[in-house]
Protein backbone atom coordinates (compact mmCIF):
# COMPACT_ATOMS: atom_id res chain seq x y z
CA UNK A 1 0.00 0.00 0.00
CA UNK A 2 1.41 2.85 -0.92
CA UNK A 3 1.22 6.79 0.16
CA UNK A 4 -1.55 7.72 -2.14
CA UNK A 5 -3.81 4.54 -0.90
CA UNK A 6 -3.18 5.56 2.72
CA UNK A 7 -4.14 9.08 1.82
CA UNK A 8 -7.22 8.01 -0.07
CA UNK A 9 -8.23 5.74 2.91
CA UNK A 10 -7.98 8.69 5.30
CA UNK A 11 -11.39 10.20 4.15
CA UNK A 12 -12.64 13.29 3.40
CA UNK A 13 -10.48 15.32 6.06
CA UNK A 14 -7.75 14.51 4.41
CA UNK A 15 -8.12 16.77 1.62
CA UNK A 16 -8.68 20.06 3.96
CA UNK A 17 -4.57 18.72 5.51
CA UNK A 18 -3.35 18.31 2.15
CA UNK A 19 -4.40 21.90 1.20
CA UNK A 20 -2.59 23.06 4.66
CA UNK A 21 0.56 21.41 3.37
CA UNK A 22 0.12 23.12 0.35
CA UNK A 23 -0.02 26.39 1.60
CA UNK A 24 2.72 25.95 4.46
CA UNK A 25 5.42 24.89 1.68
CA UNK A 26 4.37 28.18 -0.09
CA UNK A 27 5.04 30.17 2.84
CA UNK A 28 8.16 28.02 3.69
CA UNK A 29 9.80 28.79 0.45
CA UNK A 30 8.73 32.24 0.04
CA UNK A 31 10.16 33.36 3.26
CA UNK A 32 13.03 31.27 2.51
CA UNK A 33 13.77 33.23 0.28
CA UNK A 34 12.83 36.26 1.42
CA UNK A 35 15.13 36.22 4.69
CA UNK A 36 18.44 34.65 2.48
CA UNK A 37 17.84 38.41 0.36
CA UNK A 38 17.36 40.36 3.87
CA UNK A 39 20.24 38.69 5.49
CA UNK A 40 23.26 40.83 4.61
CA UNK A 41 26.16 42.55 6.04
CA UNK A 42 25.04 46.34 6.45
CA UNK A 43 29.37 47.38 7.28
CA UNK A 44 30.16 47.53 4.03
CA UNK A 45 27.03 49.62 3.03
CA UNK A 46 27.52 52.16 6.14
CA UNK A 47 30.72 52.67 4.78
CA UNK A 48 29.74 53.99 1.34
CA UNK A 49 27.24 55.78 2.65
CA UNK A 50 29.31 57.60 5.12
CA UNK A 51 32.18 58.46 2.81
CA UNK A 52 29.32 59.61 -0.18
CA UNK A 53 28.20 62.06 2.84
CA UNK A 54 31.25 63.34 4.28
CA UNK A 55 31.78 64.31 0.26
CA UNK A 56 28.53 65.97 0.23
CA UNK A 57 27.51 63.72 -2.37
CA UNK A 58 23.84 62.50 -1.83
CA UNK A 59 23.42 60.73 -5.24
CA UNK A 60 26.16 58.08 -4.77
CA UNK A 61 25.05 57.73 -1.38
CA UNK A 62 21.28 56.78 -2.71
CA UNK A 63 22.52 55.01 -5.31
CA UNK A 64 24.51 52.68 -2.34
CA UNK A 65 21.40 52.44 -0.74
CA UNK A 66 19.16 51.11 -3.49
CA UNK A 67 21.66 48.95 -4.89
CA UNK A 68 21.56 46.73 -2.05
CA UNK A 69 18.18 44.51 -2.22
CA UNK A 70 17.59 44.17 1.78
CA UNK A 71 15.95 45.96 4.14
CA UNK A 72 18.55 47.99 5.47
CA UNK A 73 18.69 49.34 2.06
CA UNK A 74 15.80 50.84 1.90
CA UNK A 75 15.97 51.71 5.94
CA UNK A 76 19.51 54.19 5.45
CA UNK A 77 17.43 55.02 2.16
CA UNK A 78 15.35 56.97 3.95
CA UNK A 79 17.79 58.16 6.48
CA UNK A 80 19.76 59.42 3.31
CA UNK A 81 16.77 61.43 2.53
CA UNK A 82 16.41 63.37 5.24
CA UNK A 83 19.68 63.67 6.16
CA UNK A 84 19.53 67.13 5.36
CA UNK A 85 16.76 67.79 7.42
CA UNK A 86 18.27 67.33 10.83
CA UNK A 87 18.47 63.95 13.12
CA UNK A 88 14.95 64.17 14.33
CA UNK A 89 13.75 63.36 10.47
CA UNK A 90 16.41 61.32 9.52
CA UNK A 91 14.72 58.67 12.53
CA UNK A 92 11.55 59.65 11.88
CA UNK A 93 12.09 58.20 8.41
CA UNK A 94 13.90 55.44 9.10
CA UNK A 95 11.14 54.27 11.99
CA UNK A 96 8.29 54.98 9.25
CA UNK A 97 10.46 52.68 6.66
CA UNK A 98 11.34 50.33 9.66
CA UNK A 99 7.52 49.64 9.87
CA UNK A 100 6.89 48.82 6.41
CA UNK A 101 10.15 46.50 6.37
CA UNK A 102 9.35 44.25 9.13
CA UNK A 103 5.48 44.06 7.86
CA UNK A 104 7.02 42.70 4.71
CA UNK A 105 9.41 39.92 6.70
CA UNK A 106 6.64 38.87 9.25
CA UNK A 107 4.27 38.87 6.17
CA UNK A 108 2.21 35.73 5.89
CA UNK A 109 3.88 34.23 8.93
CA UNK A 110 1.35 34.18 11.00
CA UNK A 111 -0.41 31.66 8.28
CA UNK A 112 2.34 29.25 8.75
CA UNK A 113 1.11 29.55 11.95
CA UNK A 114 -2.49 28.55 11.61
CA UNK A 115 -1.05 25.80 9.17
CA UNK A 116 0.90 24.39 12.04
CA UNK A 117 -2.13 24.86 14.51
CA UNK A 118 -5.00 23.77 12.52
CA UNK A 119 -3.17 20.70 10.72
CA UNK A 120 -3.39 18.29 13.77
CA UNK A 121 -6.85 19.79 15.05
CA UNK A 122 -7.88 18.12 11.09
CA UNK A 123 -5.96 15.07 11.83
CA UNK A 124 -7.67 14.97 15.16
CA UNK A 125 -11.46 15.61 13.64
CA UNK A 126 -10.83 12.78 10.83
CA UNK A 127 -9.78 10.21 13.53
CA UNK A 128 -12.97 11.02 15.46
CA UNK A 129 -15.15 10.40 12.41
CA UNK A 130 -13.86 7.52 11.84
CA UNK A 131 -14.13 6.14 15.59
CA UNK A 132 -17.92 7.53 15.16
CA UNK A 133 -18.18 5.23 11.86
CA UNK A 134 -16.25 1.77 13.62
CA UNK A 135 -18.78 2.22 16.84
CA UNK A 136 -21.96 3.34 14.37
CA UNK A 137 -20.76 0.18 11.95
CA UNK A 138 -20.76 -1.98 15.29
CA UNK A 139 -24.37 -1.19 15.95
CA UNK A 140 -25.77 -1.61 12.60
CA UNK A 141 -24.41 -5.51 13.29
CA UNK A 142 -25.81 -6.00 16.55
CA UNK A 143 -22.28 -6.25 18.31
CA UNK A 144 -21.47 -8.78 15.98
CA UNK A 145 -18.47 -7.14 14.86
CA UNK A 146 -15.64 -9.29 14.55
CA UNK A 147 -11.98 -7.16 16.07
CA UNK A 148 -10.86 -7.07 12.30
CA UNK A 149 -13.88 -5.27 11.39
CA UNK A 150 -13.36 -2.81 14.21
CA UNK A 151 -9.41 -2.38 13.97
CA UNK A 152 -9.65 -1.71 10.18
CA UNK A 153 -12.71 1.45 10.85
CA UNK A 154 -9.70 2.43 13.62
CA UNK A 155 -6.87 2.61 11.66
CA UNK A 156 -8.54 4.74 9.25
CA UNK A 157 -9.33 7.05 11.24
CA UNK A 158 -5.40 7.17 12.90
CA UNK A 159 -4.43 7.98 9.48
CA UNK A 160 -5.74 11.44 9.79
CA UNK A 161 -4.07 12.25 13.16
CA UNK A 162 -0.86 10.90 11.16
CA UNK A 163 -0.61 13.32 8.44
CA UNK A 164 -2.08 16.23 10.18
CA UNK A 165 0.73 15.51 12.89
CA UNK A 166 3.32 15.42 9.75
CA UNK A 167 1.82 18.38 8.04
CA UNK A 168 2.16 20.57 11.84
CA UNK A 169 4.70 19.31 12.67
CA UNK A 170 7.28 20.83 10.22
CA UNK A 171 5.44 24.19 9.81
CA UNK A 172 5.78 24.41 13.65
CA UNK A 173 9.31 24.10 13.12
CA UNK A 174 10.12 26.32 10.40
CA UNK A 175 7.68 28.87 12.04
CA UNK A 176 9.95 29.03 15.11
CA UNK A 177 12.71 28.88 13.09
CA UNK A 178 12.17 31.79 10.86
CA UNK A 179 10.45 33.92 13.95
CA UNK A 180 13.92 33.48 15.44
CA UNK A 181 15.92 35.18 12.16
CA UNK A 182 13.75 37.85 12.28
CA UNK A 183 14.14 38.95 15.74
CA UNK A 184 18.21 38.63 14.76
CA UNK A 185 17.63 40.20 11.38
CA UNK A 186 15.27 43.14 13.43
CA UNK A 187 18.15 43.28 15.83
CA UNK A 188 20.88 43.77 13.35
CA UNK A 189 18.41 46.60 11.63
CA UNK A 190 18.30 48.25 14.82
CA UNK A 191 22.21 48.31 15.40
CA UNK A 192 22.43 49.65 11.93
CA UNK A 193 20.29 52.71 12.34
CA UNK A 194 22.21 53.33 15.75
CA UNK A 195 25.49 53.46 13.81
CA UNK A 196 23.84 55.68 11.26
CA UNK A 197 22.42 58.09 13.86
CA UNK A 198 26.22 58.36 15.70
CA UNK A 199 27.48 58.89 12.22
CA UNK A 200 25.41 61.94 11.89
CA UNK A 201 26.02 62.96 15.50
CA UNK A 202 29.94 62.11 16.03
CA UNK A 203 31.06 62.85 12.23
CA UNK A 204 31.44 66.44 12.12
CA UNK A 205 32.51 66.42 8.64
CA UNK A 206 29.50 65.06 6.93
CA UNK A 207 27.06 66.83 9.13
CA UNK A 208 28.55 70.01 8.39
CA UNK A 209 28.50 69.66 5.02
CA UNK A 210 25.21 68.75 4.66
CA UNK A 211 23.67 69.73 7.98
CA UNK A 212 25.11 73.13 8.23
CA UNK A 213 27.22 74.17 5.18
CA UNK A 214 29.76 76.25 6.10
CA UNK A 215 29.02 79.38 4.44
CA UNK A 216 26.14 79.68 6.13
CA UNK A 217 27.49 79.26 9.63
CA UNK A 218 28.52 81.76 12.38
CA UNK A 219 31.55 80.74 14.43
CA UNK A 220 31.84 81.78 18.09
CA UNK A 221 35.16 82.20 19.97
CA UNK A 222 35.44 79.46 22.84
CA UNK A 223 35.77 80.84 26.40
CA UNK A 224 37.63 79.05 29.03
CA UNK A 225 37.65 81.76 32.00
CA UNK A 226 34.43 84.02 33.07
CA UNK A 227 32.63 81.49 31.65
CA UNK A 228 29.22 82.35 34.22
CA UNK A 229 29.85 86.08 33.32
CA UNK A 230 27.53 87.54 31.42
CA UNK A 231 29.66 90.76 30.30
CA UNK A 232 32.43 88.62 28.83
CA UNK A 233 29.94 86.78 26.41
CA UNK A 234 30.76 86.18 22.91
CA UNK A 235 28.89 88.89 20.82
CA UNK A 236 27.70 88.33 17.47
CA UNK A 237 29.09 90.37 14.78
Amino acid sequence: MNLLDLFLKGGLVMWPILLCSFVGVAVIMEKFIILSRANVDHRPLLGKVRSALAHNDMKSALEACAAVKAPIGGLLKNGVVNFHKGTVAVKEGIENAAKVEIFYLEKRLSLLANVAAISPMLGFLGTVVGMVLAFQTIEQLGGNADAGTLAGGIWQGLLCSAFGLMVGIPALFFYNLFVANITRLVHNLEVATEEFFAMMEVDGTAVESVVMPAAAKKTKPTRTVFADDEFFEPKDE
